[in-house]
């Protein structure tokens, strides 16, 4: 009975990357040093949008790990600024000796080393104007700028998370797939979820339940999601994601 369960355990957790693999959503082909890192325009551009924006981004991870997870990251442009500000957590940076946090002046929008990314949120105007204190102060408060983990975190996606839960006015559901979103540390197993719209209970990032307007149910098994949304309703799976049966 055991040896079933683990064999239906691992066939639920590869279908999804398998899937995706097949979908071909994940660039095999580009090394690094090559991969498309171009805009993507989703980003108002400077010069002609004066007005403050905050955004954020999802792309597929950067090889294999592609096919389970997701990166993700933050940009801000200030009123009247004339370029991007851009928050992210990198793990390679870690083996060049160097902080894993990294903000730099940037194109917001890139590809994410040949993978397409995503809008998550989009907040313009006054609304994004008022907010930006608030990130960038979040951002500063981030415990982990010197420690990174594939799995289960800290990573980009914890990094994300993080801001979001300090910041409730995103209202900022992370994709099941941003494999870290759920670390909230060795010591802390109770938070609310990062749309601050319910609450989470998370072993390390390993294991959890999250129960949220936004997000739905989320059950986290070794960093995998299984769970069901209900705006718009659908379920989500390991690697694949949320896949949507009805529009909000």
């Amino acid at each position: 009975m055991k040896n079933k369960l683990l064999i239906i355990l691992l066939i639920t957790l590869l279908i999804g990357p398998t899937i995706v693999l097949f979908r071909h959503e994940v660039d095999f082909k580009s090394h690094w040093s090559n991969a498309d890192r171009a805009s993507t325009n989703l980003a108002p551009t400077p010069a002609t949008y004066k007005a403050a924006v905050i955004q954020i981004y999802a792309a597929r991870t950067y090889n294999w790990r592609g096919l389970f997870a997701v990166h993700t990251w933050i940009a801000l442009k200030p009123k009247n600024a004339d370029r991007y500000l851009v928050y992210q957590v990198i793990g390679w940076r870690k083996y060049w000796h160097l902080p894993v946090y990294e903000k730099e002046q940037d194109i917001p929008d890139r590809i994410w080393f040949s993978n397409k990314p995503w809008l998550l949120k989009d907040i313009r105007g006054d609304a994004a104007e008022t907010l930006i204190p608030k990130v960038q102060a979040a951002i500063a408060a981030y415990p982990y700028k010197e420690t990174y983990y594939y799995w289960p975190g800290p990573n980009s996606n914890t990094f994300t998370a993080f801001v979001a839960r300090a910041v409730p006015e995103l209202q900022l559901a992370m994709p099941s797939i941003a494999v870290g979103k759920d670390y909230l540390g060795f010591w802390r197993v109770f938070a609310k979820a990062p749309s601050n719209t319910g609450y989470q209970f998370s072993l390390l990032g390993m294991f959890g339940i999250l129960i949220a307007r936004e997000e739905g149910i989320e059950i986290n098994i070794l960093g995998m999601v299984y769970g069901i949304s209900f705006k718009p309703f659908g379920i989500a799976i390991p690697g694949l994601g949320k896949i949507a049966f009805s529009r909000k």
